[in-house]
């Protein structure tokens, strides 16, 4: 069933957008440098978030079907190290999700884009560029990850770059319940801005777990800091670990289903993942498809010759997941729809997979 959007009088098949809440409109919009005043900034963010009371999460519906699914566009590439997953949630839409969706007797409702902003360079932070962008697309997203979960509905945030997931956990937080992190990503993104080439979306789980040297806009984005701690977070399928992320991992005793033990039982693992994440109140999913084999599935901003999943392996995951009736939020990131050889046929299945598992 698809339910008209609250800012728009118009039906979501119209994807009708409201671009007042947007970074930017173009590329050759308003600069990198430019802030503006919004309601849903950080500042009043924190108090304005509807919070639910302790142990109120005990009260959500684990009727999936009957929890209403909000579908936010987080159109933004600006930690990233180049434009094009700016493009992905207008592709998602173009090809048909929210009919996917709706086949399998989901309702949804779908937002439109809640931020949008085309990378850029910025030689001023070379080592955090975009910053305030990727600060403001945040801030955004998670005020409106934070009404859904609240309202005791469920969440799929379309991105855009992996700094998004920042803004769902900070939303997330909001409401109350104790998250899970499953972290579906090639790269573990546990940099920090000093030791990365000045793209941020390296650096997200080292913000959302405050390691020194983040930055403290990023950091302190949800009403915790930090936003999570290494127990509630899981990767899955990770293979690109850097040696000081390896330390990271090591020192902080981070729960990791490696790629190569995804890729020997992916039953196995999914099933390790699972019951991890069974022990929380608010799972979370984070679903870069870089973790896909690019040979056996183009799509992914990153282009590099990887033996990574395939993507019925990760749909396999994410279906066992979604499954659980803690299950609250996905983010897919990292999609550059120009990578597709052919986009209508890479959505069409992508979409398959997505409505597979939250329909």
């Amino acid at each position: 069933m698809l339910l008209p959007s609250s800012r728009s009088s118009s039906w979501l098949l119209s994807f009708g957008h409201d671009w007042s809440l947007a970074l930017c409109t173009s590329a050759s919009g308003v600069s990198r440098r430019h802030r503006y005043d919004d309601p849903t900034s950080t500042r009043n963010l924190r108090r304005s978030r509807p919070v639910l009371q302790p142990g109120s999460y005990e009260k959500w519906s684990f009727d999936l079907a009957a929890r209403l699914l909000n579908i936010f566009g987080a159109a933004t590439s600006a930690g990233a190290y180049s434009p094009g997953q700016e493009q992905a949630p207008a592709a998602f839409r173009r090809h048909g999700l929210a009919e996917a969706l709706a086949s399998r007797g989901r309702t949804i409702r779908d937002h439109g884009d809640v931020a949008s902003f085309r990378w850029r360079p910025d030689p001023s932070r070379p080592q955090a560029m975009n910053l305030e962008a990727v600060r403001g697309a945040c801030d955004l997203v998670a005020s409106h990850v934070a009404t859904a979960i609240s309202g005791q509905e469920d969440v799929l945030v379309l991105g855009g770059d992996c700094t998004v997931e920042l803004g769902t956990v900070a939303g997330a937080n909001a409401a109350g319940a104790r998250i899970g992190l499953v972290y579906m990503d090639f790269d573990a993104d546990l940099n920090t801005p000093d030791t990365s080439d000045g793209a941020l979306d390296w650096t997200g789980v080292a913000h959302l777990l405050n390691i020194p040297g983040c930055e403290p806009s990023l950091a302190g984005l949800g009403p915790t800091r930090p936003m999570l701690v290494p127990q509630q977070l899981l990767y899955f399928g990770v293979e690109n670990i850097t040696p000081p992320e390896a330390a990271a991992i090591r020192d902080h005793a981070i729960k990791v289903i490696s790629r190569e033990e995804a890729l020997s039982d992916i039953e196995a693992a999914a099933a390790r993942a699972t019951e991890w994440a069974a022990r929380f109140d608010c799972v979370l999913v984070h679903f870069d498809v870089d973790v896909l084999s690019f040979i056996d599935f183009p799509i992914a901003e990153n282009v590099r010759r990887c033996d990574g999943l395939k993507l019925e392996q990760a749909a396999f995951v994410l279906k066992q997941l979604t499954a659980l009736m803690q299950w609250h939020g996905l983010t897919i990131t990292e999609v550059n729809p120009a990578h597709a050889p052919d986009e209508p046929a890479a959505f069409a299945r992508l979409n398959e997979v997505l409505a597979d598992a939250l329909g």
